[in-house]
């Protein structure tokens, strides 16, 4: 396998770190962002968005890094990543919908400003980072997990997750207040296979 990734870009992390937290052996390939490199023809051949990450597996290209853990997820049969009754697939994808929607215009639409210099009104995306991470720490109240499988176990919801929470105070958005966030930080922190999100000196961290 391959994935084509940036090492400042959360998405591209989620794809990197699922890869490693089920041990599967991959080629990675770095995508030079500020060259416009995910412009090129022959990288529009395999994600005509023009987007990271990009899996490629043999002869199948897939694209988006949550399409990416599903397919990793099945590809490997890693049922406890990605629970197969009704009520756990729905409750896994519930979290890769909020991954999508309020953590990317939240936490990572913060981050954006402070590393990439995105246009975006810092205070409103801000305040949307701490709306998603009121409900969040509240989910974790009682359980490990972001989805309630009703397993011990993380899913992919988990990895989704995982890497705009983890570096939102290079957005300045600070993390204190969280302790059941902060604490499940650390539980997937101390995943065997856990890689890190290369920090940036940016925000709350510079």
């Amino acid at each position: 396998m391959k994935v084509y990734y940036h090492p400042l870009s959360g998405h591209s992390h989620r794809a990197r770190l699922f890869l490693s937290l089920l041990g599967i052996e991959h080629e990675e390939t770095f995508v030079d962002l500020a060259a416009a490199a995910h412009k090129t023809p022959d990288y529009l051949r395999l994600n005509r968005f023009g987007q990271i990450p990009v899996l490629v597996d043999g002869d199948t290209v897939i694209a988006d890094s949550n399409a990416i853990l599903v397919y990793l997820a099945k590809k490997a049969d890693a049922s406890d990543w990605l629970p197969e009754t009704p009520v756990q697939a729905a409750a896994v994808q519930r979290w890769l919908s909020v991954a999508a929607g309020q953590i990317a215009f939240g936490p990572a639409a913060a981050r954006l400003i402070t590393v990439f210099g995105a246009k975006f009104d810092a205070a409103e995306v801000i305040a949307r980072a701490h709306a998603v991470l009121k409900v969040i720490d509240a989910e974790l109240a009682n359980r490990d997990w972001i989805a309630d499988t009703g397993t011990a176990h993380p899913t992919i919801a988990d990895v989704a997750l995982y890497s705009y929470i983890a570096s939102a105070p290079e957005g300045n958005v600070d993390l204190s207040a969280y302790t059941n966030v902060n604490a499940w930080l650390a539980r997937v922190e101390a995943l065997k296979g856990f890689v890190a999100f290369q920090k940036t000196a940016a925000g709350l961290a510079a």
